[in-house]
């Protein structure tokens, strides 16, 4: 392998890298985590005001995404612990 094609290489890695970089932080962005939310709380105020006409639907919707955003930050404190075990073990 010639040095242009091993430059060539390696310039292609580290572009690799950064897409990888971005998408995981992507992955545990607020930001991310805030537009799943607001997407499941619509979802769950279009379903509820299908399948039910009474009630305080706006009040009733925000439950599953209240969970589902607290179940999110926890899943950092999950995978923190899971990493410490797990590193040991390798």
């Amino acid at each position: 392998m010639s040095n242009e094609e091993l430059e060539k290489e390696i310039i292609q890695i580290k572009e690799r890298n950064k897409k990888v970089e971005l998408d995981k932080k992507w992955e545990t962005s607020l930001t991310r985590k805030i537009s799943i939310c607001i997407l499941t709380y619509i979802v769950v105020i279009l379903f509820t005001i299908y399948i039910n006409q009474d009630g305080n639907i706006f009040l009733n919707s925000a439950v599953p995404v209240i969970g589902f955003f607290l179940s999110t930050l926890s899943l950092d404190v999950i995978k923190k612990i899971w990493k410490e075990r797990n590193e040991y073990e390798n």
